[in-house]
């Protein structure tokens, strides 16, 4: 692995997605930033042998959890997925739903 740099990214507003960690950037951490459109979703998928926090930036939506239901979020709140959550991110506003993920091995 290379030597990870510390670094400042302006984060662009148009694009629905953009990678923030990821190999050579961080040691352990992946992250980006997603941008859902109203009615849309990131697509169901597992932590699997990670943990994720996701952040909030702006709008509004559900966070759907297997075997546990859909939770509401919305802009200042975060959310925790331990590793093997089956889970997805469901844009339920009528504006664009704004939100960073950060993942972490735990193995």
């Amino acid at each position: 692995m290379s030597d990870p740099k510390p670094f400042v990214l302006a984060l662009p507003a148009a694009e629905d997605y953009i990678e923030i960690l990821g190999a050579g950037k961080s040691v352990a951490l992946h992250s980006g930033r997603v941008l859902l459109l109203p009615g849309k979703d990131c697509g169901k998928h597992t932590t699997g042998h990670h943990e994720e926090l996701i952040v909030v930036l702006s709008g509004e939506g559900e966070l759907e959890v297997t075997g546990i239901g859909r939770t509401k979020i919305c802009s200042g709140m975060v959310a925790y997925n331990p590793p093997q959550t089956e889970h997805n991110v469901i844009n339920t506003g009528k504006e664009p739903l704004a939100y960073i993920y950060v993942v972490a091995p735990t193995e």
